[in-house]
């Protein structure tokens, strides 16, 4: 248990105001698939007209055109950059074909007839074309290439620059934004969109979220889906932040999921939440739920029309981020002729129903590594995969045959196989994957050589793979060797490698390794310890919740910073929302070892809140109990956090 008086260790391993969306945003949005004389691609129609609503929602313009010719592509976009030429912002988005000659970018349009290398000029389109076309205006210049495809012409004996596309340069206040490193090529994807679209759907309705960390967070998704085969990169001259979505900072999708089932009581939203985070931190309160709900009819309190009116919005909030496919059938559902409908029926249409998922998406929701979780697979603990190991490895082994070229299901197969009990097959199976480059496959194996599990015990075989882990991008092989050079057994202590190896994963977007950085902080080991909070509390955002206990904890006893009790009491409460209840027993079961003065702040806000109705005295007693339970339980609110 963490305490509050002893930081943990180094570890191994709401909505309020409405967007403010006063600026002018327009977008060109193109996705080409049914190419006439090159290979078609099964998802870019599917990625831009998914971006498209996507984007309508968040205020832009949209200029869509799916499976344009050449002259097509090109009067669509002068219709864009008339529109965008006096816009804030502006975004060219585009799938299909690309290629690189000379450094230089082609867009390929439907009715390319390229036979040598001299109609590449004629039949194509210079990404230049739509890039001038932006420089018109002076505000933000967003543009998503999801078009770092194989050679199209492979075959016909035209050879193209490298693989994928180059990297281009820029004025002020542009981003450029690949689904790949440049020189590069991508995956079109194994369901309905490629995995760079759909990472980038997954986070683009996060609230608050600036630009350059939705793309930290695309990054995180693409490279666990791939295995790190794929990574996207950007290249940013912004001067200006810019956020999709200007709402305030909220709990994270789990938290709020729990929140919205809590409020409305509901069995089906309660088992949607332990089928999505079945390690979540509300499980428990969910099987309790359940069990009661199995048991006896449940009793729910009238509401008011405003407090329906705040239920459905928030239930929309969270459909429409998430891109839950039942979350948006229960909305329809309970509000037909509700303010979002028409967008909830658009929005659904794009999301395939699970009896329509590919081997390959039936694979990822059944044997992905909790560790390698995205925004739309959670992750399957070890003994759940157990119960399903057969069920994964036929669809896993459908995956590998339907796309060799992606050892990352060779990797999902490996652990689904293991499940099923038969290690020599799995160890087989780690080692190909790991050959061809799978991350997840690379730290598997080297886990098993560290404990002589199917093959022999040998350490520096499992150091070796940790560090080809590390140098493909794998956050979990960083932090084990961070530890194992820390602990200095195995190979010679190495503090400064080891904290660098902290600092990589966490600029990465790892929030086990920047929880790390902030213990390491405080402890005076690296950096100062007025860093501590900054690392908490980013660690608490990303998702490592114990962020907000200690964080609390240096607030509230001013260890290395100034005390500040306000702070301290919403650290608590936005940690009482959304850890596995820790903080709730912390302010119930041991409130001495808090000062009155930050228990007074908590009691302020839950009263602000509504919740607590006794005196101000930073006493705990049965309302301040029932006061945390009741804002854990479906009563977080941000705007009560967010300060005058």
């Amino acid at each position: 248990m963490y305490l509050k008086r002893c930081l943990a260790a180094l570890l191994l391993l709401m909505f309020g105001a409405s967007m403010a969306l006063a600026d002018k945003r327009v977008a060109l949005v193109i996705g080409n698939s049914d190419y006439l004389s090159v290979s078609p691609l099964d998802n870019p129609i599917n990625d831009a007209s998914d971006l498209a609503i996507a984007l309508e929602g968040l205020g832009f313009e949209v200029f869509l055109g799916t499976d344009l010719t050449h002259d097509e592509m090109l009067s669509l976009a002068e219709s864009y950059g008339a529109t965008a030429a006096d816009s804030d912002v502006s975004l060219l988005f585009y799938a299909g074909h690309g290629f690189q000659v000379g450094g230089r970018n082609y867009l390929v349009p439907v009715d390319a007839q390229i036979t040598e290398p001299d109609d590449i000029p004629e039949q194509t389109i210079q990404m230049d074309e739509f890039v001038n076309r932006m420089e018109r205006s002076d505000g933000i210049r967003l543009v998503f290439l999801d078009a770092c495809r194989d050679n199209p012409f492979e075959g016909t004996g035209i050879e193209v620059g490298g693989d994928g596309l180059a990297r281009v340069g820029s004025a002020a206040d542009f981003m450029f934004a690949y689904a790949t490193q440049p020189d590069n090529v991508a995956y079109d994807g194994t369901g309905r969109n490629s995995f760079f679209t759909e990472a980038l759907l997954s986070h683009i309705y996060t609230p608050g979220q600036d630009i350059s960390d939705l793309m930290i967070s695309v990054r995180k998704d693409v490279l666990a889906s791939t295995g790190g085969r794929q990574i996207p990169w950007d290249n940013s001259s912004l001067t200006r932040q810019f956020r999709f979505d200007n709402s305030p900072v909220t709990a994270s999708e789990e938290t709020l999921l729990w929140q919205v089932a809590a409020n409305a009581q509901d069995a089906s939203l309660m088992q949607l939440y332990i089928d999505r985070y079945p390690q979540g931190a509300h499980v428990n309160e969910v099987v309790a739920f359940l069990d009661r709900a199995g048991q006896a009819q449940t009793l729910t309190r009238a509401v008011t029309v405003e407090e329906e009116d705040e239920q459905a919005e928030r239930l929309w909030k969270l459909a429409q981020r998430s891109r839950m496919r039942p979350l948006l059938e229960f909305y329809l559902e309970q509000y037909p002729n509700g303010a979002h409908a028409g967008q909830a029926q658009r929005l659904i249409s794009s999301i395939p129903r699970p009896e329509d998922s590919t081997p390959g998406g039936i694979c990822e929701r059944l044997a992905t590594h909790p560790r390698d979780r995205t925004a739309s697979i959670p992750g399957v603990p070890f003994s759940r995969l157990q119960e399903n190991a057969l069920t994964a490895i036929q669809a896993c082994s459908a995956a590998t045959a339907q796309t060799p070229d992606l050892s990352h299901y060779v990797a999902l197969l490996a652990r689904a196989t293991i499940a099923a009990g038969d290690v020599d097959r799995a160890v087989t199976l780690y080692k190909q994957a790991a050959e061809a480059g799978d991350l997840r496959a690379m730290v598997s194996l080297a886990q098993l050589h560290e404990s002589g599990t199917g093959v022999p015990q040998d350490q520096d075989m499992a150091l070796s793979l940790y560090e080809r882990a590390a140098e493909g991008g794998s956050f979990d092989a960083m932090i084990n060797l961070a530890v194992t050079l820390f602990e200095g057994n195995i190979v010679p202590k190495d503090e400064a490698r080891a904290i660098a190896l902290l600092q990589q994963a966490a600029e990465g977007g790892s929030a086990k390794a920047t929880f790390n950085l902030g213990v390491l902080a405080q402890e005076g080991v690296s950096g100062e310890p007025t860093e501590a909070l900054n690392y908490f509390e980013k660690a608490a955002r990303d998702g490592e919740y114990q962020g907000y206990l200690a964080a609390a904890i240096l607030l509230d006893e001013g260890r290395g910073i100034a005390q500040d009790p306000v702070e301290a009491a919403r650290m608590l409460l936005r940690g009482a929302a959304e850890d596995n209840g820790t903080i709730v027993n912390q302010l119930s079961l041991a409130s001495d070892q808090w000062t009155r003065d930050t228990l007074m702040e908590v009691q302020k806000l839950l009263q602000k809140a509504g919740y607590y109705s006794s005196t101000i005295d930073g006493v705990p007693g049965p309302n301040f109990i029932s006061a945390l339970q009741q804002w854990r339980s479906g009563g977080f609110n941000p705007i009560i956090l967010a300060g005058d």
